[in-house]
């Protein structure tokens, strides 16, 4: 279809646009409505059948999940309120407290009859977007677009949704705009640069589909017009539903019902099977980053470590919580992925080893999305070496010129060999690298450690109880509570001796989830490290199981059938572990965490486990908390991070954008020196030392403050438990 232009036709009232509009129209609505597949009954049967029985909440799918599940439906479909209207919601607001019923007689029309309305309106918007754009836009008024609209009313009219439309154009446009013009001064003062320095200029940044790809320098097609970018946007998502077959609706449907329950469990359709089977045998090759589906955009929930994401450094490096919305091969154009399931969007992101994909990502420091950029990654592997354990040895010196030696231990992932046995080819155990460290830091004669769990998303929890048990003697690790029974998984009898016995900090951060979040709990409860990080933890205190639903055909359901819990009896869902000592990090200013999921499980608690603690920590958190905030405010390197964590901060809070164009370019502006400063100001946990980690020295700091608090005294693991103490707390007296 080519590019519509903005003139009439003499001898009538309608324009070019609109004809081309309404054609297009004609040809999408040819293909007629969507209608159930022959086994979508059946499916949805089963569904309904096993879904309440093994979830861990135990809730019938009455009228309470129906609701939910309606809520989650037509959020899937349209997630910023914005193509139906008020009316239509009310329209199907007849199925709302049914959708449980429906399923177990094995109905699913209300999905067919909702997507097939949602089709119109996309279709209708459409046209609408290719009318405005061939007449014209103007940038001189002073308005702004309200860019934030997760929960906020669907349009009361068609007059309330056109002038919501027209400020998104303006806007989208705008974005593309003012981010070439930035690119392109960007790209002219790296020349100059270069020049003065008779250095090769290095390839450019690129954002919103610029001509150069930063890696090969290789010049990729033009990019295409203002009007062509918006318009293609709404195209893409257009054919995206023109394409949508059977099995594609009921996908999504189901995927709202078990969303319904936790955001975790989902109804896994043979297509969905068969990546999930590929993640599995890592038999294609993928960027190493975990994704989820949000707002139609393939977010990063985790850079996984010895992926090739990992091992960018680069500045435009990708990030956890940053949006995928388009994706290239090679040097070939940028495809939008904008609201295609994630199952497709993560095929177009895979592919052979050592092949290249370009990806345009919307940054986690702007949720706004005004502003994107390109990165261009080689596919590959992960690789275990890059996965595996590290340490080494820091020296600090103290106020009085006393040198002190700390040892430094990173953990990326609890990684753990299931299928072979100790000492043989191929095994592998996170518990044991860790453990090795340890003996080589023993030798050091180190006066404590630094466990580093920061970006960790967890693993084995074989690894993680093992783990534990090279700081602990002996006792319960973690409960995990499943429908009928609750297990205390203690450390094992027949684990080695208690690796390290000195005083210890243990570094989380709010993507350390999982594994990482019942060892640092556990450390914490026996009071056998100070932890140090932002806010909280990532909250994942959740197992999921997978269940058939039938043969092959039917698909599988993914459901959530335990939660952890620590030894104190509080659960890390939603709450993570708290750390002794809050240092934020500009993780904790972005939308990272269980608690920002949709139906999230609860918290809860249960009865603590018998445990003895083996130090009394609390005695010296204030003097280590004052000690930290003086030093810290001294710090110059710390107050410039501060500074950016704030800007961050207000970002994410931000709810408008200009949509005047100086007061846009002022605001892009600014955003990019934002994102320069935080590529100066963090580094990846472990890429460059301490040196360069301003949260990783300041818990060496805090070490050392703890070491000299306690006189250097060692974990003593003689004396007998306190049975009067334990009786009070098994039995709850005075808690």
């Amino acid at each position: 279809m080519k590019t519509i232009a903005a003139r009439t036709i003499r001898n009538g009232t309608i324009t070019l646009a609109v004809w081309l509009a309404g054609a297009w129209m004609a040809l999408a609505a040819s293909t007629g409505p969507l209608e159930p597949g022959s086994r979508d009954g059946q499916i949805a049967r089963l569904l309904a059948r096993v879904l309440p029985a093994a979830h861990l909440l135990q809730h019938p799918l009455d009228e309470e999940m129906s609701a939910r599940a309606w809520t989650n439906y037509l959020n899937l479909l349209d997630f910023d309120h914005s193509y139906l209207l008020q009316s239509d919601i009310d329209r199907l607001a007849t199925n709302r407290d049914v959708i449980g019923s429906a399923l177990r007689r094995g109905d699913v029309q209300f999905a067919y009859d909702a997507f097939n309305l949602y089709r119109q309106r996309v279709q209708e918007r459409y046209a609408f977007v290719t009318n405005r754009l061939a007449a014209g836009l103007d940038f001189s008024a002073n308005e702004s677009y309200g860019w934030k609209r997760k929960g906020v009313p669907w349009p009361k009219n068609r007059a309330e949704q056109d002038e919501l439309w027209r400020l998104r154009i303006k806007n989208e446009y705008l974005g593309y705009v003012v981010a070439r013009e930035l690119d392109a001064v960007a790209a002219t003062n790296q020349a100059l640069r270069a020049g003065a320095t008779n250095r090769p200029p290095a390839a450019p940044t690129v954002t919103n589909g610029a001509a150069v790809h930063s890696a090969t320098n290789v010049v990729a097609p033009p990019p295409p017009t203002p009007e062509e970018f918006v318009r293609k946007r709404y195209q893409q998502y257009l054919f995206v539903l023109q394409d949508a077959d059977a099995e594609f609706v009921l996908s999504r449907y189901l995927e709202a019902v078990t969303g319904a329950y936790d955001p975790h469990s989902e109804y896994m359709s043979p297509a969905r099977m068969e990546d999930f089977n590929i993640d599995m045998s890592l038999s294609l090759c993928g960027i190493g980053a975990q994704l989820r589906s949000e707002d139609g955009m393939a977010k990063i929930e985790e850079i996984i470590p010895g992926g090739p994401a990992a091992r960018d450094t680069r500045a435009i490096r990708l990030r956890p919580g940053d949006k995928i919305i388009g994706v290239g091969q090679g040097n070939g154009p940028i495809e939008s992925i904008l609201h295609l399931p994630l199952t497709q969007s993560v095929r177009k992101i895979r592919g052979a080893q050592d092949t290249r994909v370009v990806l345009n990502v919307i940054s986690a420091s702007d949720p706004s999305g005004a502003s994107t950029r390109l990165v261009d990654l080689i596919r590959g592997e992960v690789k275990l070496e890059a996965q595996a354990a590290t340490g080494h040895v820091e020296r600090i010196t103290l106020p009085d010129g006393r040198e002190r030696k700390l040892g430094m231990v990173r953990l990326p992932e609890f990684y753990g060999t299931l299928q072979q046995r100790p000492g043989t080819p191929g095994y592998r155990s996170a518990a044991e690298d860790v453990m090795r460290i340890l003996g080589r830091l023993n030798a050091e004669q180190v006066e404590g450690i630094v466990l580093d769990l920061r970006n960790n998303g967890g693993g084995s929890l074989r690894e993680a109880i093992e783990l534990a048990g090279a700081f602990i003697r002996s006792g319960p690790v973690v409960q995990v509570r499943e429908v009928r029974q609750m297990h205390v998984l203690p450390i094992p009898d027949t684990g080695p001796a208690v690796a390290f016995r000195r005083p210890m900090v243990v570094l989380v951060n709010r993507v350390s989830a999982s594994a990482s979040e019942i060892v640092a709990g556990a450390l914490q409860d026996y009071g056998r490290a100070v932890t140090v990080g932002d806010s909280q933890t990532h909250g994942k205190g959740s197992v999921q199981s997978i269940l058939p639903l039938g043969d092959e055909k039917q698909g599988q359901l993914k459901v959530t059938t335990a939660n952890y819990y620590r030894i104190s009896g509080l659960s890390t869902q939603l709450r993570g572990v708290r750390p002794d000592i809050v240092i934020p990090s500009v993780y904790d200013t972005l939308d990272l965490g269980e608690d920002k999921l949709p139906n999230a499980m609860p918290w809860s608690c249960v009865t603590a486990s018998f445990y003895t603690p083996v130090w009394d920590l609390s005695q010296w958190l204030p003097a280590l908390r004052a000690h930290s905030a003086e030093r810290l405010a001294k710090n110059p390197r710390y107050v410039s991070y501060c500074r950016l964590v704030q800007h961050l901060r207000e970002l994410n809070e931000r709810t408008t954008v200009p949509l005047e164009k100086q007061a846009r370019r002022n605001m892009a502006a600014s955003e990019r020196e934002i994102q320069k400063l935080q590529n100066e100001e963090t580094r990846v946990a472990g890429d460059d030392g301490a040196k360069d980690d301003v949260l990783l020295d300041e818990s060496l700091h805090i070490l050392s403050d703890l070491i000299e608090l306690g006189g250097g005294a060692e974990m003593s693991w003689e004396e007998k438990p306190d049975i009067h103490q334990q009786m009070m707390r098994l039995f709850g007296i005075g808690m």
